[in-house]
């Protein structure tokens, strides 16, 4: 498929232009999957130390605390429903201040974590609540700590929802780097405002979205295949 779309692309704009659009496109798309894969491992690291406390000290939690968790729970609802697009604009101060500049694909990390935490926090939640009382009773008796419980036990018997939750963050993180890319972020995003949009350069849009689409697929197979592994 790819190379017959090449070859018209080529036909159409030319082998020098061809190959330099092909070298601004896998330029993109590095940027796009290293902005991705890096925002959804510190988000997921996040998320799940947010995930592990508002287990712990929800109502019925093995260390209930309701402040605590009715603080935590208002922070992970504001910066879920906080628009992704003006977060960015709004964390500018915070990220020039830990990164050295507000643009680029290592300074739209940060927003993209903060704006991703709090959602793969509220996933994996839910996760880990759905795990079978029966067990972390079967755990308290044997005198299994908290600890344990949450580790050992609960986090364990929730593996296969935890892969579906990584491979849904990751896709919408990619979705958010584009949008990103808007602002200055670097990656297909920032390729295809610049040109498809800005230069009306429709075949370049065109190509920035099947791009998008073909590695949300290739993610979301790899998701499922390991779901399907650690399921059995």
């Amino acid at each position: 498929m790819f190379l017959g779309i090449g070859g018209w692309f080529e036909g159409l704009i030319g082998s020098k232009a061809y190959r330099i659009w092909i070298d601004i496109l896998l330029k993109a798309t590095w940027e796009t999957l290293y902005m991705s894969i890096t925002a959804t491992f510190f988000a997921t690291f996040f998320g799940l130390l947010t995930a592990v406390v508002l287990v712990l000290t929800r109502k019925g939690g093995l260390m209930e605390n309701k402040p605590l968790y009715a603080f935590l729970d208002l922070v992970v609802n504001i910066f879920r429903s906080f628009p992704f697009i003006i977060l960015i604009i709004v964390l500018f101060p915070f990220v020039k201040l830990i990164v050295g500049t507000s643009i680029g694909t290592d300074a739209s990390i940060v927003p993209l974590t903060i704006g991703t935490a709090p959602f793969i926090a509220r996933l994996i939640e839910n996760a880990l609540i759905e795990v079978d009382d029966g067990v972390i009773e079967a755990a308290k008796s044997y005198g299994a700590s908290n600890f344990q419980i949450i580790f050992r036990i609960m986090l364990v018997e929730a593996i296969p929802a935890l892969v579906n939750v990584l491979t849904l963050t990751l896709i919408v993180v990619i979705g958010f780097s584009a949008m990103a890319g808007t602002l200055g972020g670097g990656g297909l995003g920032d390729v295809a405002i610049r040109y498809g949009f800005q230069r009306f350069m429709a075949d370049i849009m065109a190509y920035t979205v099947i791009i998008l689409i073909v590695m949300v697929q290739i993610f979301q197979m790899i998701g499922n295949n390991v779901y399907k592994k650690v399921k059995r």
